[in-house]
């Protein structure tokens, strides 16, 4: 798996390191950079449709045809002529013009994607050759290869946070986390027809979504048409960029006619299907009379102060976003917390939303789910196709308590607690079948985990050499168990088993380590004879198994995660029968929401969980505060050594 953050601040302190020894302001430098990295994910791109079309090519004369741009544009892709790969500009002849062989690729590539046309940068001819061939090499990273997962739109994000001083100073305007992205795709479920984005950013909603429809078996390009407003012109271009690599077409607009407070960009008042935003925040001053004259009002204005202007633009988006749905669209997006339960004005449209039956699910989301800001915030979720027994209910999620750490300042919902969430959603809906699917696919993942596990375990009691003795029977029931097992209930005792085994393998491989240190040179020879004739010695051979073993109980962990996810699904909705359940989710009736005053807040609904701590959890908090205090130390080091560099410099 890779590290995302570690990924971001190693090319990050690359890139910068050379714009600090260039004369290039960061507006300079900014554009052109994001652009390489552009060109890096569409050469990944590249290679990975051109296998697929390579696959089932035809041969002439014994040779297989080669690609051409038509075989990509079948395949939603982007060809890439020679000159513009990647690989083509790093092996650039010494003494080339880097920057003009450059600029030319993206030339070519818009050539190639008439969407492009305008919005690749083509200024590298500013850059020294060896800065810019030097940028090549930062970016040629392997882990830019992962075109299944959004690592693209992360890596924008965090450059454009870094470089956001000087090119993009719009309050609110932040990356959508991927957990949030993903959950409102998932609740919404897109599969046909125009999908609104009036806050387009860099276009992770509409990314999302077309790997939804493509999950579906349904190509995105044929059943759907993005839109997307996006006021800041950069971010737009960024959006554009992403489209291309992601071989979506898209309809984005940008600069002033695209500021959603005031224009309807693309006309599309009442006729979305869907639409999906993550909007800036408690927008103050915006124009009321504006605003009024440009519609999309459906509950009338929010407050309007003294000076005829709108104090928080929250609502606005909220009417907006009602009012662009059909007569069965739906809507997903995300809101501050507050917005929730905020009075007034805010009260009286939220009142008359809710009494029109379409306000669908929401969930609260705990705090540090953001990439650079720790606010808490809100999912907010209309559906005006909803069944005619769920028109007098709205269903509250309250997952503040659930999620899984990434590190002290950062949060997110895992693969299986996304699914988890969606799962309630589902049972709500009465949609007991997409249910009982995640239970079979909770079953043949763990058991899939559990095979190859066996034979991970058979390689590591070759490697111990003797000293297996209590993992053999662990081994033996934990493979049976994966073999019987009829249901994801029966492969739960799994969880205990394999932590167990941890514990037993720990042991074990601390026995044979004291067992090894007190051996002479030829013993040890003759003990590691069957690892590897390159383990010569002694604490060579401890480092290899101590790698294998961390390998190990990694795979480990990462199943009983799986089971973990299992269980707790189970346990609150066993074969598949909503229900509430206390600190969790409550499906409320309007008379009850009108009891709480129109609040939308879930943990107005849902109550207390009484708390049950475990030792797992009490193990996990630990190893939690351990890694916090670790990077705090690791803070506060740095800090010290600042400040005594800083007394040196002043003779102190």
């Amino acid at each position: 798996m890779i590290n995302i953050r570690k990924l971001e601040s190693e090319l990050w302190e690359s890139a910068d390191l050379l714009r600090q020894g260039s004369k290039l302001s960061s507006q300079e430098y900014s554009m052109p950079v994001l652009g390489l990295i552009f060109l890096r994910y569409a050469f990944s791109r590249y290679k990975y449709v051109e296998a697929e079309i390579l696959k089932d090519r035809p041969m002439r004369n014994g040779r297989v045809l080669p690609v051409e741009s038509s075989d990509f544009k079948q395949k939603s892709a982007i060809f890439l002529p020679e000159q513009a790969r990647y690989d083509y500009l790093l092996n650039l002849p010494e003494g080339a013009d880097c920057g003009k062989i450059v600029n030319e690729a993206m030339e070519l590539i818009e050539k190639e994607s008439p969407q492009l046309k305008g919005i690749l940068p083509k200024t590298y001819t500013a850059f020294r050759n060896d800065l810019l061939m030097e940028l090549l090499r930062i970016f040629n990273n392997s882990a830019l290869n992962e075109i299944n997962d959004d690592i693209l739109g992360r890596i924008y994000e965090y450059f454009l946070n870094k470089f956001a001083s000087t090119i993009a100073s719009d309050d609110g305007v932040f990356f959508t986390p991927k957990s949030l992205v993903k959950m409102i795709v998932n609740v919404i479920e897109p599969t046909h027809g125009t999908l609104l984005d009036p806050a387009c950013g860099s276009g992770g909603m509409f990314v999302s979504s077309s790997d939804f429809v493509g999950a579906e078996g349904i190509n995105a390009n044929s059943a759907m048409t993005f839109y997307g407003q996006e006021k800041v012109e950069f971010n737009a271009k960024l959006c554009i960029m992403n489209m291309a690599v992601h071989g979506l077409n898209a309809k984005i607009i940008s600069g002033d006619e695209a500021n959603s407070f005031y224009h309807d960009a693309h006309n599309l008042d009442g006729s979305c299907d869907y639409v999906m935003a993550n909007p800036p925040f408690n927008v103050d001053k915006v124009k009321a009379e504006s605003t009024q004259n440009a519609g999309r009002l459906p509950f009338g204005l929010p407050g309007v102060n003294p000076k005829k202007e709108i104090s928080n633009a929250n609502y606005l988006w909220i009417s907006y976003f009602y009012s662009y749905l059909n007569d069965t669209g739906r809507a997903g997006f995300v809101m501050p917390a507050s917005a929730t339960d905020s009075g007034n004005r805010d009260r009286e449209i939220r009142k008359q939303l809710i009494q029109t039956g379409n306000v669908d699910c929401m969930i609260s989301v705990a705090n540090n789910f953001f990439y650079k800001v720790t606010l808490p915030c809100s999912l907010w979720f209309f559906d005006k196709g909803k069944k005619e027994d769920l028109k007098d209910k709205v269903l509250f999620i309250d997952s503040r308590k659930y999620y899984t750490v990434v590190d002290r300042t950062l949060n997110e919902w895992s693969k299986w607690q996304m699914k988890n969430l969606n799962a309630i959603v589902w049972l709500h809906r009465g949609e007991i079948d997409k249910y009982k699917k995640l239970l079979s696919d909770y079953s043949s993942q763990i058991i899939t985990d559990c095979k190859s596990l066996d034979a991970e375990f058979e390689s590591l009691s070759v490697l111990l050499n003797g000293y297996n003795d209590k993992l053999e029977p662990l081994r033996t029931q934990i493979s049976d168990i994966a073999k019987t097992a009829n249901d994801v209930n029966q492969l739960l005792p799994l969880n205990e088993l394999l932590k167990h085994y941890t514990t037993e393998l720990n042991a074990s491989v601390k026995a044979f380590n004291e067992y090894g240190e007190g051996l002479g040179k030829v013993e040890v020879k003759d003990l590691i004879k069957s690892f590897e004739e390159s383990a010569v010695t002694w604490d060579r051979f401890k480092k290899l198994v101590s790698l294998r073993i961390e390998e190990s109980v990694s795979r480990i962990k990462a199943c009983r995660a799986v089971i973990k996810q299992a269980k707790w699904l189970t346990e609150k909705f066993g074969e598949g029968e909503y229900a509430d359940v206390l600190g969790l989710c409550k499906a409320a009736t309007i008379d009850e929401i009108e009891e709480k005053n129109w609040s939308l807040t879930p943990g107005v609904y849902v109550g207390v969980a009484p708390i049950k701590e475990t030792d797992e959890n009490f193990e996990e908090r630990m190893a939690e505060i351990h890694k916090e205090l670790l990077n705090l130390q690791a803070e506060a080091n740095q800090l010290m050594n600042t400040i005594s560099l800083n007394f040196e410099g002043l003779s102190l």
